[in-house]
């Protein structure tokens, strides 16, 4: 195991995720009888994970996770993106040996903003999510959303727009929200991810059955 590598399966172990997903991988994620777009999200993760040695220098190198919005309802949460995406980044650093850094959103958003006032440790901070071979970002905008929060995640996408850095995405967001948070950051991840793109989510009639897609809830 590479050194980056390893450092970033520490960083996954500490973020506080179940100790049940460290080691997981696509077959522990059950699809059956579960809605026809959670089996289409596996089945996107496996191709982009067969993919990732040729699409990996590429603009298109990325894969994002989005829970789709029927009128007022978010019909994606709890529906199994973060579980895909940690299985991807294990596989891909068994496979690959990449290093993939894993970014819970908010926490990471938090901890930057208390600490911009010191210029070396921000830099030094935000330098790890810019540059590392692989980032996973965890649940994206979550929580209240300002322009400190804005500007801060499009340095960050930015320069991995710029130098085709790849990007593992979940957020319980739908297509045009994640735009409609900050445009440039948006247009960016979807360029991006426009291979892999997923939306996870159930119909107005399903809606109105009563059927939900949160498994933590089940």
């Amino acid at each position: 195991m590479c050194r980056e590598t390893k450092r970033y399966k520490e960083i996954l172990k500490s973020s506080g995720i179940s100790n049940n997903f460290l080691s997981i991988g696509f077959k522990e994620f059950e699809t059956e009888r579960k809605h026809h777009t959670v089996v289409k999200a596996k089945e996107s993760a496996i191709l982009y994970y067969q993919n990732f040695k040729e699409i990996k220098n590429t603009r298109r190198n990325s894969i994002t996770f989005l829970s789709k919005k029927v009128e007022n309802h978010k019909t994606g949460i709890g529906a199994g993106k973060t579980h895909l995406s940690i299985a991807l980044a294990n596989n891909i650093m068994k496979k690959y040996k990449l290093g993939v850094l894993y970014m819970p959103y908010r926490d990471v958003i938090t901890r930057l903003k208390q600490n911009m006032i010191d210029e070396e440790y921000y830099q030094r901070e935000i330098s790890k999510y810019k540059n590392a071979s692989v980032l996973l970002i965890d649940d994206l905008f979550k929580g209240k959303v300002n322009d400190t929060d804005i500007n801060i995640m499009f340095e960050i996408i930015n320069h991995r727009y710029l130098n085709c850095s790849p990007i593992i995405c979940s957020s319980e967001f739908g297509i045009d929200e994640l735009i409609g948070f900050d445009q440039a950051i948006g247009s960016r991840i979807l360029e991006m991810s426009k291979d892999y793109l997923v939306e996870i989510g159930l119909n107005r009639e399903e809606i109105g059955q009563g059927i939900t897609l949160n498994y933590r809830l089940r």
